[in-house]
């Protein structure tokens, strides 16, 4: 059983298509693939949700384009400060992927590559916008694109994008991302064309909308991602810091699962080894209680993909050390949100070596993931789909494995883990199961057993 407890989502790109570099990287510590729709065709796509199931049973992360702008370009080309452009919206040398024509005014910025080229709207005409450059650099095909302060009429989901989602149904991928989660009414609209997918959505926050909405959202999305790249840009970047923080706890405080995106290791694109500063980054992402941390750029082009899993790793090892829990009683919400707490206090209290919990949505297992504690929970579900998802739940190990509802299933599962050599005869257990209820959400039975003792009693 692995020591690491937060998951790592690895991009999958050019640098790391050969199975035998997936590999690596899942043996340094990848829990989940992460598939940029952004860059390359479903075909593609396809073949990497195939290797990824062949190498090991963690989950997909199709991340779908939804509101997000991207630039065209028919080729590189380098762009110096005063420079003016005419860009348009189809076809033309210099063109964006969604038309925002009507939305921008003279004097508007339009920032490309997370900023790294910044353009001022001059003039408007006829359908394209003539942009001053305001610094130097190189206009590279595909690169995002952001307009700060501009909320814009994109539809949330492309004809591509509806494409993705029909993938995901026919390969029943884990997780679906959406890029720049405005609303609800953004993450509604994904599962509404989502409806015979079973694959839960994580919202990316990256873009002010996003920021403000981030209550509403919260409550219809399964997870959140902090896509700090664009974040950074449609905002203030010295808000990011705090924004992260608040949007880490608040789904601690729900159990729903929180990413933290984009530049972690990015000079791990180029080199061996990180910078200190991006080594304090990721720790602290970790400490404030991100369940997930992410490498984009790193894995998907870099030169050291396998490298970067494993230094992920091992900061992640190291500063789990000092983890701390920081949810707040806020009162009654549900059984299994009632019980979590109590495992939390039993855990501080008495020795107990492993949390097993039985569960079939994967529901508890995340509420007590919540409280990081020191106890490895593993999670028995009898369904594969679940099992993969929970493989990007901080603490949480989870194994597909059925069970019998009608027998004693505590001792079943017992005896199938032992096996298994998950848990052995010195261990003090405690289980959590529902037991005698159909409500959703109603973990209401925990049994603390030494294992030795247990496995003395005969299954019925």
């Amino acid at each position: 059983m692995s020591l690491k407890k937060t998951k790592i989502i690895s991009t999958v790109g050019p640098a790391c298509l050969a199975r035998q570099t997936l590999q690596k990287m899942y043996r340094a510590g990848m829990n989940g693939a992460r598939i940029n729709t952004a860059y390359g065709k479903l075909d593609q796509y396809r073949k990497i949700i195939d290797t990824i199931r062949e190498i090991a049973d963690i989950p997909v992360i199709l991340d779908i384009k939804g509101p997000e702008i991207r630039l065209a370009v028919r080729s590189k080309r380098i762009v110096k400060k005063g420079d003016v452009l005419g860009a348009g919206f189809k076809g033309e040398t210099v063109s964006f992927s969604r038309d925002f024509h009507d939305g921008v005014d003279v004097g508007d910025l339009v920032l490309v590559d997370n900023g790294k080229l910044r353009f001022k709207v001059a003039g408007k005409k006829r359908g394209t916008l003539s942009l001053v450059a305001l610094n130097s650099g190189e206009l590279e095909n595909r690169k995002g694109v952001n307009i700060p302060n501009k909320t814009l009429a994109v539809p949330t989901l492309s004809d591509v994008d509806l494409q993705v989602v029909d993938l995901a149904r026919e390969k029943d991928v884990e997780f679906i991302a959406l890029s720049f989660t405005r609303n609800a009414q953004d993450v509604q609209n994904l599962r509404r064309q989502a409806h015979r997918c079973k694959g839960a959505i994580i919202a990316k926050i990256e873009n002010r909308e996003g920021v403000n909405n981030f209550n509403e959202i919260l409550e219809t999305a399964d997870g959140i991602m902090v896509a700090r790249g664009d974040l950074g840009v449609e905002i203030e970047p010295e808000r990011v810091p705090l924004v992260q923080k608040s949007i880490i706890k608040q789904c601690n405080q729900r159990g729903k699962i929180v990413v933290t995106a984009t530049e972690m290791l990015e000079s791990m694109m180029h080199n061996p080894m990180p910078t200190r500063a991006e080594v304090s980054d990721v720790a602290n992402a970790i400490l404030d209680g991100t369940e997930v941390t992410m490498l984009s750029g790193e894995t998907a082009v870099g030169l050291y993909p396998v490298e970067a899993v494993s230094m992920m790793s091992r900061i992640a090892i190291e500063t789990e050390k000092a983890i701390e829990n920081h949810v707040e009683d806020e009162g009654f919400i549900n059984i299994s949100d009632t019980i979590s707490r109590a495992i939390q206090r039993i855990c501080e209290e008495m020795p107990v070596d492993k949390i097993v919990t039985l569960t079939r949505s994967g529901y508890t297992a995340r509420m007590i993931s919540r409280f990081k504690i020191k106890q490895p929970i593993i999670a028995v579900t009898p369904d594969l789909r679940v099992k993969r998802q929970l493989e990007l739940t901080f603490g949480v190990f989870p194994v597909n494995m059925d069970y019998q509802e009608e027998k004693d299933r505590i001792l079943e599962v017992a005896k199938m883990l032992h096996a298994a050599r998950l848990i052995n005869d010195e261990d003090t257990i405690l289980f959590t199961a529902a037991f005698r209820t159909p409500q959703k959400h109603a973990s209401n039975l925990i049994e603390i057993h030494r294992l030795k003792e247990l496995k003395e009693f005969t299954v019925q």
